[in-house]
């Protein structure tokens, strides 16, 4: 079977301002409703392309972006490159919610074809152009979002008390599942 060779998607643009772009990157099989899917392999969305090689939006035209359990497939290159191109493409005040795996949950390290390092709570801090300037100036990051994290339980804790979760969370690997970031882009 002959390899085809991805080529970047010409570029959406919205026709009036009720009509939001919403992309949904390494969608798979199930785009998020109401999301534009983009994945590398062609599942039947909208975009068949290698998001490594760029987006193909406009600058500051993308109004939300939903990602989940696609980053960790990417090095840690690939990464700042994302991250760099996700803000490139986002409004201000867009928002993009990534979900990987959190780093001390087996599923972070059951998959190999997922990279390395895992996905941990401290990679939003590189997104954050303040806190880079005083913490990691060596940082290759040129983003700049603030964010809010959350994440999912593993089924084994699931019906346990909040404090009980809050322990575990910080204590004890394969409690928390995934790691759910909301980016939000400054301007």
């Amino acid at each position: 079977m002959a390899k085809r060779k991805l080529a970047l998607a010409p570029v959406y643009e919205p026709t009036s301002e009720a009509e939001k772009l919403k992309i949904d990157i390494g969608c798979g099989k199930r785009p998020q409703e109401g999301f534009i899917g983009i994945d590398a392999i062609d599942f039947g969305q909208k975009y068949v392309l290698d998001v490594r090689e760029g987006l193909p939006f406009k600058d500051g035209s993308v109004d939300q972006v939903h990602s989940s359990h696609f980053v960790e497939h990417l090095t840690g290159a690939e990464r700042v490159k994302f991250f760099n191109e996700l803000f490139r493409v986002m409004k201000v005040g867009a928002t993009a919610l990534i979900a990987t795996p959190n780093w001390s949950h087996a599923c972070a390290y059951g998959d190999p074809t997922h990279q390395w390092p895992p996905m941990s709570a401290w990679y939003p801090l590189y997104l954050n152009k303040a806190w880079r300037e005083s913490q990691a100036p060596h940082s290759p990051y040129t983003c700049d979002f603030d964010h809010v994290i959350a994440g999912s339980w593993d089924q084994s804790i699931e019906a346990r008390n909040q404090e009980y979760k809050q322990h575990a969370m910080n204590t004890q690997t394969n409690a928390w599942r995934d790691l759910i970031v909301t980016l939000t882009k400054r301007g």
